[in-house]
C-alpha cells in the first residue's frame, strides 16, 4: 500500500499537526486494534482512555481531544468526515484494467468513453453512452439508449433498463435494479390493467445505491435521485419519487409513488413512506416510522414503539384497541365538568 505522511495528509485534507510531520501511515483501523502504520481516530471523550491506551501509529482527534495524548496526531473539526476521507485514499475501490472483455456484448451503436472497463458477460446495448474512465461490472446490463456518467462504479450484476439517465461518480452495487415499471395498474370490472411507465430514472452525480435496492422508472414524469444522494441495501423507491440533494436513506425503507422527499434528510432503516406526499429539507425519519402524510417543517420524527417483554405488550396492544372508546369517553366526562363548573 502507499504510504502518506501527516504533513502530505494535511496538505490534501487540512487540519493541524502537533508531533512529527514526517510520521508515515498506509492504513487506517479502529482505536483498539490500530498498530504500526495504521491511522486510528477519536471524536468524543468518551474515548480518552482508549485514545491514551491506543498503539497507532497515529491518530485523528477533535480540539478537545488535542491535549490527551503525546502521540502523532492531527486535529480536526470533523475527525470522522477526515477519517472518512484519509480511508477513502489508502482503500480506492477496485476498478481492474480498462478494456472489454472478450465475452462482453457491446451493440455496435453504443458509444464507450475512453479508460472504459466492462467485464465479463456484460451487455452494453443499442444507443446506450458510458462515460469515460466508467467500469461496468461481470453479469451487468446497461439498456437500451441508457445514460452512464463519467467515473462510474457499476458493480456486477447490475441491471439498469433502457432510457435511464445516470450521473458522474456514481456507484451502483450488485444486484441494483435502476428504471424496472412502476406499479402502475387501473381496476376494471374486477382485473386489472397494465398502466405503461413511460417516464425514466434519473440519477444525479455521486450518489450510490446499495445492493438489491430498487428504483422505478416513472409512469409519465421521471423518477429523479439528485446529487449526493446515498441509499442502502434492499430499499424500494417507486415511480416518480424525487429524492432532493445530500439524502441518506437506510435498508429496507419503502417510499411509495410521487413521493418528494427533500434534501438533507435522512430516514432509519424500515420506515415506510405513503405516496403524494412532500417531507421538507431537513428531516430526520427515525427508524420503523410510518409517515402517512407531508411534513413540512424540518425536525425529527418518530413513530415506532420500543420493544417490551411479550407479556406487557399484550397488555398495552389491548389497551390500544379501545383508545377511541377511551378518547369519546374523556371527551364526554370533559364536557360534564365544564358544565358543572360553569353551574357552580
Amino acid at each position: 500500500m502507499t504510504a502518506y505522511t501527516l504533513a502530505e495528509l494535511i496538505a490534501r485534507f487540512g487540519g493541524e499537526i502537533r508531533g512529527d510531520p514526517r510520521t508515515s501511515v498506509s492504513q487506517v483501523a479502529s482505536l483498539a486494534h490500530a498498530g504500526s502504520g495504521q491511522l486510528a481516530f477519536a471524536a468524543h471523550s468518551r474515548y480518552r482512555d482508549q485514545l491514551q491506551a491506543s498503539q497507532a501509529e497515529a491518530l485523528i482527534v477533535s480540539p478537545d481531544l488535542a491535549d490527551v495524548c503525546d502521540k502523532p496526531r492531527i486535529i480536526a473539526t470533523n475527525p470522522y468526515a477526515y477519517f472518512a476521507r484519509a480511508s477513502a485514499l489508502f482503500n480506492p475501490p477496485l476498478r481492474g484494467e480498462p478494456g472489454i472483455h472478450r465475452t462482453a456484448s457491446v451493440h455496435a451503436s453504443a458509444r464507450i468513453g475512453a479508460d472504459v472497463n466492462i467485464a465479463a458477460n456484460a451487455v452494453i446495448e443499442r444507443d446506450a453512452v458510458i462515460g469515460a474512465r466508467s467500469v461496468i461490472g461481470a453479469g451487468s446490463v446497461i439498456g437500451t439508449g441508457s445514460v452512464i456518467g463519467d467515473d462510474a462504479l457499476i458493480y456486477a450484476n447490475v441491471t439498469v433498463y433502457h432510457d435511464c439517465v445516470i450521473g458522474d461518480r456514481v456507484i451502483l452495487h450488485s444486484g441494483c435494479v435502476i428504471g424496472a415499471d412502476g406499479f402502475g395498474l387501473a381496476p376494471e370490472a374486477g382485473r386489472w390493467i397494465k398502466i405503461p411507465q413511460i417516464g425514466r430514472v434519473m440519477i444525479g452525480n455521486d450518489v450510490e445505491i446499495g445492493a438489491n435496492t430498487t428504483i422505478d422508472r416513472g409512469a409519465l414524469d421521471d423518477t429523479v435521485v439528485h446529487d449526493g444522494v446515498k441509499l442502502d441495501n434492499q430499499i424500494q423507491v417507486a415511480h416518480n419519487v424525487q429524492i432532493g440533494e445530500h439524502t441518506a436513506i437506510a435498508a429496507c425503507t419503502g417510499i411509495a409513488g410521487s413521493a418528494k422527499i427533500g434534501a438533507h434528510c435522512t430516514i432509519g432503516g424500515a420506515a415506510m413512506i405513503f405516496g403524494h406526499i412532500d417531507i421538507a429539507d431537513g428531516v430526520n425519519i427515525s427508524t420503523n416510522t410510518l409517515i402517512t402524510k407531508s411534513l413540512t417543517k424540518a425536525g425529527t420524527y418518530t413513530s415506532a414503539l420500543p420493544f417490551s417483554e411479550h407479556s406487557v405488550w399484550l397488555k398495552n396492544a389491548v389497551q390500544m384497541r379501545h383508545l377511541d372508546s377511551m378518547a369519546k369517553r374523556l371527551s364526554a366526562l370533559e364536557k360534564q365538568m365544564d358544565a358543572t363548573e360553569k353551574k357552580e
